[in-house]
């Protein structure tokens, strides 16, 4: 049988039977391309791939920076800063309609530099903001939507765990991606910002006013700030001037967080235990897909499907954003059926190599698919997202939160369009320190 065809069977296999038998992502991916490249070339052959190249990946010292930044991000919240964050938000705009909202995805702006995890970043800020927009009394629809989504700027802005995945398989420079992420973050914060204010003006009583501060208080909670922002400075900072590599620059994020929550006297035992916990099952999940991602990667390598791919997409006599457009609706269509960042793992082996043959930055493509990884991640019925604010307000009903999410993923489209249409929004800064 030809091996194009068995590497078709094997994404057949793959995506049909095993998903529908609820295997988890990464395991399918191992086994499938443990079997495809058995069948392809040798059982030995395969057992020696899987030995050898998953102790070159994980013997590679980059790989420690996915745990590092994650441990931050929780670190950061056992420390009270994102409900710090949070409170200098409010108190700048909590007194405009909808303005509890919008100090939500201010604080996610912020929190998300120094959180790495769209999860954690949704967990973290529901967990401030919610009960407040209840208070308030604040339409569930707008409070949930607004936590789901703003959630999502956890996946763009850095350090984000989905850019230090993309770097690690694609061997792109963790540092020009996190520095690539900084301004489509911005944006897709501020067209959040802008559907916020747009449905407040159709539906004002979704987020009425909330009670005026005077400009003294709004100057004193910026004393909360101050931290996040000298976790960004020195993290990406240090990155930037060369201080620091990945791994060392999540180090230093760690160790200051970790000085500010226990000069804070905020960190106790049980919440260091349960950052660690945390961190544990979340980097355990990253390393199961990526280990699933370089033998199924291997498997489709040897039967050459991506290098095919790639090369009848370059041929065809259409715009190469009209292909990129497709690999985007799948990205979306796939992100509503399986977690996203599992469905970003199987697919960069056959769509990174595409978008570069045809002709794309891969700087730019890799905040792209970042971009559009997000949206699986609030896309009804599997997006991780919805069901972190379902736990953190069960009296809010699936339904309505399915609904509320709709009101954002304009924004996100949007924020796509600006980007394919303004590609130095990503490259600038990246350019500029080249």
């Amino acid at each position: 049988m030809d091996s194009a065809i068995v590497g078709i069977i094997g994404i057949i296999v793959l995506l049909i039977v095993l998903f529908l038998l609820g295997m988890p992502v990464g395991f399918a991916m191992a086994v499938v391309g443990f079997c495809g490249f058995s069948y392809v070339v040798s059982f030995p052959a395969a057992s020696n791939m899987i030995g050898a190249d998953i102790w070159s990946t994980f013997s590679k010292y980059g790989f420690t920076v996915i745990p590092l930044f994650i441990f931050m991000g929780y670190l950061a919240f056992s420390a009270g800063i994102a409900e710090r964050l949070y409170d200098a938000a409010y108190k700048w705009m909590g007194q405009w309609r909808g303005g509890l909202a919008i100090a939500t995805i201010g604080a996610d702006e912020l929190f998300s530099a120094i959180c790495g995890s769209n999860t954690a970043t949704a967990a973290t800020m529901g967990t401030v903001a919610l009960p407040q927009m209840k208070k308030y009394n604040y339409d569930t629809r707008l409070s949930s939507g607004t936590v789901v989504t703003g959630g999502t700027l956890g996946t763009v802005m850095p350090p984000s765990v989905v850019l230090i995945i993309i770097g690690l398989q694609t061997e792109q420079s963790i540092l020009k991606l996190f520095l690539a992420g900084i301004l489509p973050a911005v944006v897709l914060g501020l067209l959040f910002v802008a559907t916020i204010i747009i449905i407040c003006w159709i539906f004002p009583e979704y987020g009425p006013a909330g009670p005026k501060t005077s400009l003294v208080e709004k100057f004193k909670s910026l004393i909360g700030v101050i931290e996040a922002v000298t976790i960004f400075i020195l993290v990406i900072g240090g990155l930037y001037i060369g201080l620091f590599t990945p791994t060392e620059a999540g180090a230093a994020g760690v160790f200051f967080t970790l000085v500010v929550s226990i000069a804070t006297r905020r960190l106790t035992w049980e919440a260091l235990m349960r950052s660690v916990r945390e961190t544990l099952k979340i980097s355990c999940m990253v390393y199961m897909l990526v280990t699933g991602a370089i033998i199924f990667g291997r498997f489709l390598a040897v039967t050459r499907l991506p290098f095919m791919v790639a090369d009848y997409a370059a041929s065809l006599p259409v715009s190469p954003h009209v292909i990129l457009t497709i690999i985007l609706i799948i990205y979306l269509l796939g992100g509503c059926f399986m977690d996203a960042l599992g469905f970003l793992v199987l697919t960069i082996p056959i769509f990174f190599p595409l978008g570069i043959a045809l002709g794309f930055n891969p700087i730019w493509y890799a905040i792209i698919l970042c971009m559009v990884t997000t949206m699986g991640a609030i896309t009804p019925p599997v997006g991780v997202n919805i069901y972190v604010v379902k736990a953190l307000a069960p009296d809010i009903g699936l339904a309505t939160i399915f609904k509320s999410v709709s009101f954002f993923l304009i924004a996100c489209i949007l924020s796509i369009i600006i980007l394919i249409l303004f590609p130095q929004l990503a490259l600038i800064i990246p350019e500029a320190m080249h």
